[in-house]
């Protein structure tokens, strides 16, 4: 058996479950294992980027001991924008 974690993030809320996943598990079979869908009913999972370590793979990609799968919710606004906003508020201070 291979350990594998399955982490989700929204502001109010973060999940992260250990699970157990025979070895040849992909992406998907993990993420659908792990239940996550049913703690989040509101969230379309199946539209939303997965990657493993901070690397975006693929649904199909096969884990391996010790990842840990994150799956990614839609950003809000652009970071470069963000940080420009942020500066641009701190200008006149």
């Amino acid at each position: 058996m291979l350990a594998v974690e399955v982490v989700f993030a929204l502001e109010e809320r973060q999940v992260l479950l250990e699970l157990k996943v025979e070895p040849g598990a992909s992406v998907a079979q993990v993420i659908a294992r792990s239940g996550i869908d049913g703690q989040f009913p509101a969230v379309d999972f199946a539209a939303l980027e997965v990657g493993i370590w901070g690397r975006i793979v693929s649904r199909e990609d096969i884990v391996r001991d010790g990842d840990r799968i994150e799956i990614y919710r839609p950003l809000q606004m652009d970071p470069r924008e963000a940080r420009r906003l942020r500066a641009g508020a701190g200008q006149g201070n």
